[in-house]
C-alpha cells in the first residue's frame, strides 16, 4: 500500500472515530465482566452518570444506560471524561485509558504491553474498516456468504478481537478476511509415514483431491515429485498457507524439508477468500468445493489459530458421529431441515521433535495439518441465501444495521422476524442438548442462518472439531460414543454444557443483537427475550418425555456463572504460553434475563 492510501486510512478523525468506539466498548465489557467497579453518581433512567475513579487520581466519568439484559450496559459514548488534576477531557483514548487502570486493575507490565500491541493491531483494522464502509459501493446484505464474512467487525465482545500477533502490516493487508484479498493455496507433498490421514467412510481421499485440484494439477504435482528422485505414492498432498509456510514451516521443519519428508509443489488454481476465523478458506473459483482449515500461527482472540493435532485426527470421525445423530432423528432430519456441513477429511503431521516434549506449548503441536469441510452451497434449495449470525450485528457507515435491511426485506413486523429467527435456531440446539447430551458452540461464526426472502428459514451449524462437546452424565444416549472419541471430546457437568447455548449463543451474540434492535426497530429487548423463552417453552411442550432433561439441562436457571473473555487475557491468564489453550474465565454469576421475563409475565 503507497504511503499515501495509508495516510487516507490512518487520519486523524477516522482514528479518534475508532478510538472512542473502541473505548466504549471496553468500558461496557468491563463492566459486564467486574474489571472495572464505577459509582453511580446520579440516576436518571436510560443516561445515568457513573464514575470511575482510579487509584493513581485520574477519574472517568460517562452517562450509560442500564439494560438489565444480563447485567449490561449501553456506555454513551459522547459522554465520556477523562480528569486528570483537576483538568477535565473528553476521553477517545483507549491505550490511555488501560494505561490509567494500571495499579487498580492487577494486569502485569508484560500483559499490558501485549495488550497494548494487540489494541494497536485492533485499530489499525478498525481505521480499515471504516474507510471500506464509508468507500464501498456494495451494500453488505448484498454480498455473497464468502464476501459477506469480509464486511464484519470482529469479535462483538473480546475487546481486542483483531490482535494477530504475528502477522506484519503487509500480512494484514494480505490476509485479514476485511481486506478481502482473493488467494491461492499453496501445496506440499508430505510422506505417508509420518502422516496421519482420516476421511468419512464415503470419502476416498484421493478422489477428493482429484476433485479439488483436477487430473492436470495432480499429474503435474506427481512429476515434481519425481523430478525429486522419489516414488509419488510414498506421498500425500497438502494445502498450507504461505503465511505459515513461510514464517513456521520452513524455519521449524526445515530438517523435515531437507529428507524429503516435505517437498513443496506449489500453488493450485482456485482462489480462495478467508473467512472471520483467519485460518478457514471459502473456494470462491468454485463455491461447491470444499472450505479449507488450515493452521495459521497468529495469536488472536485468546488462542494461537492453529489445528491441534488430536482433534483434527478425528474431525471425520466427529462429523460421522453428529451426523449419525441427525440421520436417526426425523425432527432434525425432516422438519428441521438443519444443516451439518461436515469436516470429511483431515490431515495432521506430528512435528518430530516438539512432539517428544513435555509440557510443550500447545501451539508447537498445531502447526501443520489441514481440513476439509463441505460448502454449505451444497446444500442450498432454490431461493435460500446462506449468511453466519455474525453478519446480523453488522452496522454500515450510515449507522443502519444489516438486520434492520433484512427485516424491511421480508415484509414482516420485527417481532415476527424475530420469531422466525428463533424457531430456526433454537429447537434443533435444543434437541442436540435435550435429547442427546451433545452441544457445539453456536456463536456468531459458527452459526449459519440460511435465509429465504429475507426471511430466518433454515440452520446450518459448522466447526465440529473443536466445539462439539457432550455431557458427563450417564445418558444413555451417550452409552456408545467410540473409545477414541471419548478420550477427546471435552465432557461437561450440565450446567457446563447449558453455557454452549446460554454463553454461547445468549451472551455473546443475541446480547448485542437485542440491543440493535430496540434501538433500531423499536422492539422491546424484554420483547427479544420474551420471544427466546416462548421457543423453549413451546420445544419443551412438544416434548414432555424430555422433562428429566429440561431440569437437568436448565437453560432457564435464575442465575449461570458468568463466563469472561476479556478477564481470560488480562487477568487470569495473560500471555502465558503452556500445554493447553486457554478457556473462558469464570468469574461470579450473571442473572438470567429468560428468568427474569418469565417471571415478570407472572406479576
Amino acid at each position: 500500500m503507497k504511503n499515501q492510501e495509508l495516510s487516507t486510512i490512518l487520519n486523524p478523525a477516522a482514528w479518534e472515530t475508532v478510538s472512542r468506539q473502541l473505548l466504549t466498548k471496553m468500558l461496557e465489557e468491563f463492566m459486564y465482566e467486574e474489571i472495572i467497579f464505577p459509582k453511580l453518581i446520579e440516576a436518571k433512567g436510560d443516561s445515568n452518570l457513573y464514575s470511575l475513579e482510579l487509584k493513581n487520581g485520574i477519574r472517568y466519568t460517562y452517562k450509560a444506560k442500564e439494560r438489565g439484559i444480563f447485567d449490561s450496559y449501553r456506555v454513551f459514548s459522547d459522554t465520556i471524561q477523562r480528569e486528570e488534576k483537576g483538568t477535565l477531557s473528553p476521553a477517545t483514548n483507549p491505550i490511555r485509558f488501560l494505561l490509567d487502570m494500571q495499579g487498580t486493575v492487577p494486569m502485569s507490565s508484560e500483559t499490558t504491553a501485549h495488550l497494548i500491541r494487540e489494541y494497536h493491531n485492533t485499530l489499525i483494522a478498525d481505521a480499515h474498516i471504516l474507510e471500506k464502509k464509508r468507500t464501498t459501493t456494495i451494500d453488505a446484505v448484498d454480498r455473497d456468504y464468502a464476501e459477506l464474512e469480509g464486511e464484519m467487525d470482529g469479535h462483538p465482545w473480546i475487546t481486542y478481537n483483531k490482535g494477530r500477533i504475528g502477522f506484519s502490516y503487509d500480512d494484514y493487508l494480505k490476509y485479514a478476511p476485511e481486506n478481502q484479498q482473493a488467494i491461492q493455496i499453496s501445496w506440499i507433498a508430505i510422506h505417508q509415514e509420518h502422516t496421519d490421514l482420516h476421511t468419512i467412510q464415503s470419502v476416498d481421499f484421493d478422489t477428493l483431491i482429484r476433485q479439488e485440484l483436477g487430473d492436470n494439477m495432480v499429474e503435474g504435482f506427481n512429476k515434481r515429485l519425481q523430478g525429486e528422485n522419489v516414488d509419488p505414492g510414498d506421498y500425500l498432498f497438502m494445502p498450507i498457507h504461505e503465511w505459515q509456510w513461510t514464517q513456521i514451516l520452513v524455519p521449524l521443519f526445515a530438517e523435515e524439508i531437507a529428507t524429503r519428508n516435505i517437498i513443496p509443489l506449489g500453488q493450485s488454481d482456485d482462489w480462495y477468500l478467508p473467512q472471520q476465523s483467519v485460518r478457514t478458506f471459502v473456494n470462491v473459483s468454485n463455491k461447491e468445493k470444499h472450505h479449507v482449515k488450515l493452521p495459521m500461527s497468529i495469536l488472536n482472540t485468546l488462542v494461537y489459530r492453529g489445528l491441534p493435532g488430536e482433534r483434527t485426527v478425528l474431525a471425520p470421525k466427529i462429523t460421522e458421529y453428529i451426523k449419525g445423530i441427525y440421520a436417526k432423528d426425523d425432527f432434525l432430519r425432516d422438519e428441521c431441515r438443519v444443516v451439518l456441513p461436515g469436516e470429511i477429511a483431515s490431515l495432521n503431521y506430528d512435528h518430530p521433535y516438539f512432539t517428544d516434549l513435555p509440557g510443550v506449548p500447545y501451539h508447537y503441536l498445531e502447526m501443520l495439518g489441514a481440513i476439509w469441510r463441505e460448502s454449505v452451497h451444497t446444500y442450498l434449495d432454490e431461493g435460500e441465501k446462506p449468511i453466519t449470525l455474525a453478519a446480523l450485528l453488522h452496522i454500515d457507515y450510515n449507522g443502519k444495521p444489516l438486520v434492520s435491511k433484512l427485516i424491511e426485506r421480508s415484509g414482516l413486523p420485527a417481532e415476527e422476524w424475530v420469531k422466525r429467527l428463533n424457531d430456526v435456531i433454537l429447537p434443533p440446539l435444543l434437541r442436540f442438548l435435550y435429547r442427546y447430551g451433545v452441544v457445539f458452540s453456536p456463536h456468531g461464526q459458527n452459526t449459519i442462518l440460511i435465509l429465504k426472502d429475507s426471511i430466518p428459514h433454515r440452520l446450518a451449524v459448522k466447526d465440529f472439531v473443536d466445539d462439539v462437546n457432550v455431557s458427563d452424565q450417564p445418558l444413555p444416549e451417550l452409552a456408545n460414543i467410540p473409545a477414541d472419541l471419548k478420550e477427546v471430546l471435552r465432557s461437561e457437568p450440565p450446567e457446563g454444557l447449558c453455557q454452549f447455548i446460554f454463553t454461547g449463543l445468549f451472551i455473546c451474540h443475541f446480547r448485542y443483537l437485542s440491543g440493535i434492535l430496540e434501538e433500531h426497530e423499536g422492539l422491546a429487548e424484554t420483547t427479544f427475550w420474551s420471544q427466546v423463552r416462548k421457543t423453549i417453552l413451546d420445544y419443551q411442550a412438544r416434548f414432555p418425555e424430555e422433562k428429566e432433561r429440561f431440569e437437568l439441562f436448565d437453560l432457564l436457571q435464575d442465575q449461570f456463572t458468568k463466563l469472561c473473555l476479556n478477564r481470560n487475557r488480562m487477568l487470569d491468564y495473560g500471555y502465558g504460553n503452556d500445554g493447553d489453550r486457554p478457556h473462558a474465565s469464570e468469574h461470579g454469576t450473571v442473572n438470567n434475563i429468560l428468568a427474569q421475563v418469565g417471571q415478570a409475565s407472572q406479576v
